[in-house]
């Protein structure tokens, strides 16, 4: 017997975790303004630059003596920037609750061959962050965006640290309050919160990470495109404007179009109250499924961006199956694309819950996810 379908579909099916959706009020149109097929470290170039990073610190609150620089080859060449430069100088520790986070534990202890401290947790779990020694360099990710498991706050570093804190925050900035005075280097991309396009990313730096690049010179090469000090002495330009490679003026145009979107919505805040609501409209609807969890189990630590869901339930036996079966019916009928877990992550879906989402649009979806997990129920009871 066929399932009903829902009253009602989202007015914008894209769901995906990166790159998200773009604002609600994009339009092509709006970037006619990019100064196309000019020269980046002209005038002009250097001026949306300029106001690229400027527009980030005032929506961010970022504190003014911090370094602010674009970077390519998005939020990843942001972290293998900071690794290759700034660690090796003290021990270090890695923490990893998820795929992005893992693959930082590869590079220092693989790549860069550090004798580090891993602590990992499995999906949907965080290491005990009170057994974190900030005294040695920490690199970790701010938000599990393959695992729907944040940070809850940054008590747990201390104000007088000696190591530096290097955090991966691309699907937490713009969403969720980061606590600068805690963070000595910040990653991110412009695809993950604001619906930017791909390949930019950007680095955050604290007079202290500024202090460790100028006095500490790494033992292993570094490539032209990873290097932030020349002589000794950090190269101020990649954080005015005049970034290390070729940018995309088109998609610095569209980046100042989401800054300007976020100004007109309440800036942080206004963004955060977004996420929060979209991640609420799900947390409401998973409570009252009894087939459906958090795969995250602490509240505390759940993510509000990339809200990952498992399935739960005695008559599925092949959940990796059951789970991209649910995902492409609801692809097939056009109301939610990309929504499958990560390749690496335990099978179920992944719903992207940051900013530029409609609450309108998440509360669409969720009947549809019931359509379709009845509806591959009702197949599995089908005769082969």
């Amino acid at each position: 017997m066929a399932i009903d379908y829902p009253a009602t579909r989202p007015a914008n099916p894209r769901f995906s975790s990166g790159p998200c959706a773009k604002i609600p009020t994009f339009d092509l149109s709006k970037l006619s303004g990019a100064p196309l097929g000019r020269s980046h470290r002209a005038a002009v170039g250097k001026e949306r630059l300029k106001s690229a990073i400027e527009g980030t610190r005032e929506i961010l609150g970022i504190p003014a003596d911090y370094r602010i620089g674009i970077v390519p080859a998005s939020d990843t060449g942001a972290v293998e920037m900071a690794l290759w430069n700034l660690l090796g100088e003290r021990p270090v520790e890695m923490l990893a609750w998820e795929s992005f986070g893992a693959g930082w534990v590869t590079d220092v202890v693989k790549q860069l061959k550090l004798d580090a401290v891993v602590r990992d947790a499995p999906y949907g779990e965080i290491v005990n962050l009170a057994e974190v020694d900030t005294d040695k360099d920490v690199v970790f990710t701010w938000n599990g965006t393959t695992s729907g498991v944040r940070v809850p706050n940054g008590d747990w570093i201390k104000s007088d640290r000696d190591g530096l804190t290097i955090c991966d925050a691309t699907s937490a900035a713009f969403a969720q309050d980061l606590p600068w005075d805690k963070l000595d280097v910040t990653t991110f991309s412009w695809q993950k919160v604001l619906g930017g396009e791909a390949a930019h990313g950007m680095i955050v730096l604290s007079p202290r990470a500024v202090a460790r690049l100028e006095s500490y010179t790494p033992a292993w090469p570094l490539p032209k495109i990873f290097r932030l000090t020349k002589g000794g002495k950090l190269i101020e330009g990649i954080f005015e404007g005049a970034t290390i490679n070729t940018p995309s003026m088109l998609a610095v145009e569209d980046y100042l179009l989401a800054l300007d979107w976020a100004r007109a919505n309440g800036g942080l805040k206004g963004l955060v109250a977004r996420a929060d609501a979209n991640a609420g409209a799900i947390a409401k609807f998973v409570a009252a499924t009894p087939w459906l969890e958090n795969l995250a189990q602490d509240p505390a630590t759940r993510s509000n961006t990339s809200v990952c869901l498992k399935f739960a339930d005695a008559r599925i036996t092949d959940g990796a199956g059951f789970a991209k079966a649910v995902a492409k019916r609801l692809e097939a009928e056009g109301v939610a694309y990309d929504i499958g877990a990560y390749r690496d992550a335990p099978a179920g879906l992944r719903i992207w819950c940051g900013g530029t989402v409609e609450t309108s649009d998440i509360e669409a979806l969720l009947p549809w996810i019931d359509w379709a997990f009845q509806s591959e129920i009702e197949a599995l009871s089908q005769p082969a």
